[in-house]
């Protein structure tokens, strides 16, 4: 970055912490970053303290440890006192991951959630498959390895996949 006299200003420590963030894998999704899936709410960062707000997928979350641990270990350094706070003040939805995380998963062979937001998994429009793109698939479980995921699979390719809820 260069200031208006043209010296070269170092980035903010807040803008460190959040590229330093950006790296942290998901527990259950190592393709995809929290910052990826929108699991990174509030970032504070001051010289000697760094507070980082973690919003959960949902509130039984069996991840929320191993987050919590990958955070504060990939920040240990940048500030002698490292806060990640759970918080469901500013719940997760599904809107909340970026494209470049929907393309992630896309390529991993998970289903990003639609952008249509919440429904009822009988009235969901056909999700496409990641492997093929075909739109002939069928809700095998609404219950996939965690919560936030469901077990589908495609008439057209005959593979099975997991595809992310919309919350």
């Amino acid at each position: 970055m260069v200031s208006a006299v043209g010296t070269t200003a170092a980035p903010s420590l807040e803008a460190a912490v959040r590229a330093v963030l950006a790296e942290v894998p998901d527990p259950e999704l190592p393709m995809v970053s929290l910052v990826d899936l929108g699991l990174i709410g509030r970032v504070e960062a001051a010289p000697g303290r760094i507070t980082v707000e973690l919003l959960p997928t949902y509130i039984g979350c069996h991840a929320i440890e191993a987050m919590l641990g990958a955070i504060a270990a990939r920040l240990a350094g940048m500030a002698d006192e490292i806060d990640v706070e759970v918080s469901f003040r500013e719940p997760w939805t599904s809107e909340r991951i970026t494209p470049d995380g929907r393309r992630r998963l896309r390529e991993s062979g998970v289903a990003p959630p639609s952008h249509l937001g919440p429904q009822l998994l009988a009235l969901v429009a056909p999700v496409a498959c990641p492997y093929c793109g075909s739109r002939r698939t069928t809700l095998e479980s609404a219950f996939g390895p965690t919560l936030c995921r469901t077990i589908r699979h495609c008439a057209a390719c005959k593979q099975p996949f997991e595809a992310f809820k919309a919350v």
